[in-house]
């Protein structure tokens, strides 16, 4: 008995750490969790103090019994599963079912799948937290009684299928109550009114700002009409110039949540897809003369804090790459949000002398993509601010009306040169050439206009921006925010389309039903406080028990309430007018978790569906009216324009607004081979191609 065994939960991190501890280790996959609460009933005891019921999951016997024979032949078992609490509850339960004494120095983990960090670990075993363990528990525990008791009342009410959770609830809630924001929206009417003058020698654009001094906003054409008339009279001269700096500081290095974002904004993945490429990445890729390596650091992290050593080699390589210059005097320190639990570091490369560029041959377009992101995001974060001077002035008229400029220009990039973040909400920065002004310079008029505008309503969430509205309000978890989306979406209760979440009317349904019945459940603010009292718990400053008690007790009355006033929801499809092609009956809508779309209303006797229309943003090049993308009668996709059959141009691949660079004739968009996309001319005899980013979310 001389060889050791270290247990972790996925095959491709086995494999890694296998080359790492050579010989003496054998390294065996849990695949994750093997034992939960059964499926079939509750398995939670109210009764006995909320005591769980686990069983081992169904698939993962012959799992185990490999993992016990392994066990009963190993000098020493070390559980590495991951370091959170997910993981702290895999190792324990693993403990209990191997007997191994759960205080005993069992536990290793590693926030970083290299050599260096795995072999430390294994020098430096621990007993298993429980306090992690029963902040877990709780968890588990509170989402089984929420889902297991809300769940059956939708079955009855509403429809079989449906389910609530303690998270997706109030995820889907915020989606609803946006969509009534924008529903109840009133626009208001406002003018931009803007001056082009010419000052010195140059000519500038200056927004009007208001009438002696007060800022003025205007609201209606006659209001506009009358300014522009009077801003014609009289001369202008330069006041209140203003010359500064500003210093623009990068952005912290990734957590879960902004790497979401960030990955929806700049490389179009959802927030499954960004974590499952991101777990390969921390895994381990096989690389050309290096074998098996993890590349970036444990992916789930609320975190912004950076080692000491990851500090030192990310400032070396920034100095020899980029200069002093880009070196700041001191490390910059970034501070992790109030609702932190500040367990890992932040997601970082493991090894920054592996840079993308070097590495890109042995990934897929997809892992260098985010390997990339993550790499530049990084490294940007240890250098120095970007630096802009900075031009404010007032241009001011004897008729008592002010115009007011602004502008800026980049004195030194800074940070910039190797990465950028941009925000849904941002408002773009542009370079201007800062004129030479002087105070009481004459300014000419040249022109001035009004252009209408109307307010707009807030605009409905993408992925990222709810991931990003769940983290500010203190919903949820770095783990959960990717799942919660995943299942409000397969629930049907929420649709993309364009990229944007859109409540279903199943969703607003449930959603009525929730915040009635179930106030608690869906309040963000009670959701907040919830998830504060499980790192209370994981801190060892509150029992779990206690906690899921102080629930239970207001919620069971909420169910009796529910179970006794709830009426049947009758769901009502809205009839179209196109009739089915099959059996002649007239066509309803339905909504999936891929958009809106048009049912035969005899199903299942007929099963016929049809896609609904719709605009890709792209002009016909015939008429000028809209492309609409369609589904042919053997199901592949076209597009053609919306006037049809006035107009009858039609294209198997994309249009895209783009000209051909070389002969100007008009471009497609297609995938190439590797997940490669590309703009091509439609010229036959020039077929130019130009490499973009993937335009679909996959």
């Amino acid at each position: 008995m001389t060889t050791k065994l270290v247990i972790v939960e996925s095959p491709a991190k086995a494999k890694t750490i296998a080359k790492f501890l050579g010989r003496g280790y054998k390294v065996e996959a849990s695949q994750g969790h093997v034992r939960d609460l059964p499926k079939s009933q509750i398995g939670v005891s109210p009764e006995n103090d909320f005591e769980p019921k686990y069983i081992t999951i169904r698939g993962r016997g012959d799992i185990l019994n490999r993992i016990r024979k392994e066990a009963r032949s190993a000098a020493k078992v070390y559980l590495a599963t991951d370091p959170d609490r997910e993981g702290e509850a895999i190792s324990w339960h693993l403990a209990n079912i191997l007997g191994i004494d759960e205080h005993s120095p069992c536990r290793i983990e590693f926030n970083e799948v290299t050599m260096k960090a795995v072999k430390a670990a294994v020098k430096n075993p621990r007993g298993i937290d429980i306090d992690r363990v029963n902040a877990q528990q709780a968890r588990r525990v509170l989402d089984r009684l929420v889902g297991y008791k809300i769940s059956p009342i939708l079955w009855a009410k509403v429809k079989k299928g449906l389910s609530a959770g303690r998270v997706q609830s109030v995820a889907a809630k915020m989606i609803c109550d946006r969509e009534n924001e924008i529903d109840t929206f009133l626009p208001e009417e406002y003018y931009n009114i803007a001056g082009r003058f010419r000052v010195g020698g140059a000519e500038l654009i200056a927004r009007f700002y208001g009438e002696n001094g007060e800022k003025m906003d205007v609201h209606t054409r006659e209001e506009c009409d009358a300014l522009l008339a009077r801003a014609r009279e009289g001369a202008y001269n330069v006041r209140s110039i203003k010359k500064s700096e500003r210093r623009k500081l990068p952005a912290a290095p990734f957590t879960t949540s902004n790497l979401q974002q960030e990955a929806s904004r700049k490389l179009n993945f959802n927030t499954g897809k960004t974590m499952q490429i991101a777990q390969q990445l921390y895994e381990g890729v096989e690389l050309a003369g290096e074998g098996l390596q993890g590349l970036v650091t444990y992916i789930r992290t609320d975190s912004t804090r950076i080692s000491d050593e990851a500090l030192l080699s990310v400032r070396e390589m920034i100095k020899n790459t980029y200069g002093e210059p880009f070196l700041p005097a001191e490390p910059n320190i970034y501070k992790s949000r109030k609702t932190a639990q500040d367990a890992h570091e932040a997601i970082r490369p493991t090894d920054i002398s592996r840079r993308p560029e070097d590495v890109k041959a042995s990934l897929t377009r997809d892992q260098f993509r985010l390997y990339r992101l993550i790499y530049d995001r990084f490294v940007s974060s240890q250098m120095t601010p970007a630096v802009f001077d900075t031009l404010s002035a007032d241009i001011a008229g004897e008729n008592g009306l002010t115009f007011h400029l602004a502008g800026q220009k980049m004195k030194f990039a800074g940070f910039t040169i190797v990465y950028e973040e941009v925000l849904d909400d941002a408002v773009e920065e542009k370079d201007i050439s800062l004129p030479d002004l002087e105070e009481g310079m004459n300014a000419s008029l040249l022109d001035v206009t009004g252009e209408q505008r109307f307010t707009q309503p807030p605009p409905r969430y993408t992925e990222a921006s709810l991931v990003r509205a769940l983290e500010e309000k203190g919903i949820g978890r770095p783990s959960t925010y990717a799942p919660t989306i995943s299942t409000i979406i397969t629930r049907g209760y929420v649709a993309r389309e364009n990229k944007r979440l859109i409540p279903t009317e199943l969703g607003k349904i449930v959603n009525d039903l929730m915040c009635k019945n179930f106030p608690d459940i869906v309040n963000i603010q009670f959701t907040a406080d919830m998830e504060e009292k499980l790192d209370d718990v994981e801190n060892g400053q509150v029992d779990w028990h206690a906690v899921v008690r102080d629930f239970y007790g207001p919620f069971e009355k909420d169910l009796e309430k529910a179970e006794a006033s709830i009426e049947k929801v009758a769901i009502e499809d809205q009839v179209s007018d196109i009739p089915c092609e099959k059996c002649g009956a007239m066509m309803v809508y339905k909504m999936s978790r891929y958009g809106k779309f048009l049912a035969c209303p005899n199903f299942p006797a007929c099963r016929h569906t049809l896609a609904l229309p719709k605009s890709i943003g792209v002009a016909c090049p015939q008429c000028g009216a809209q492309l609409l993308e369609r589904i042919s009668r053997k199901g592949r996709k076209f597009y053609g324009c919306e006037r049809y059959p006035e107009c009858d141009f039609v294209s198997w691949d994309r249009p895209v607004n783009d000209k051909c660079p070389v002969c100007g004739s008009r471009m497609v968009y297609k995938r190439g081979p590797r997940n490669t996309h590309y703009h091509v001319c439609v010229n036959e005899s020039c077929r130019h191609r130009v490499e973009v980013e993937a335009e679909n979310d996959e």
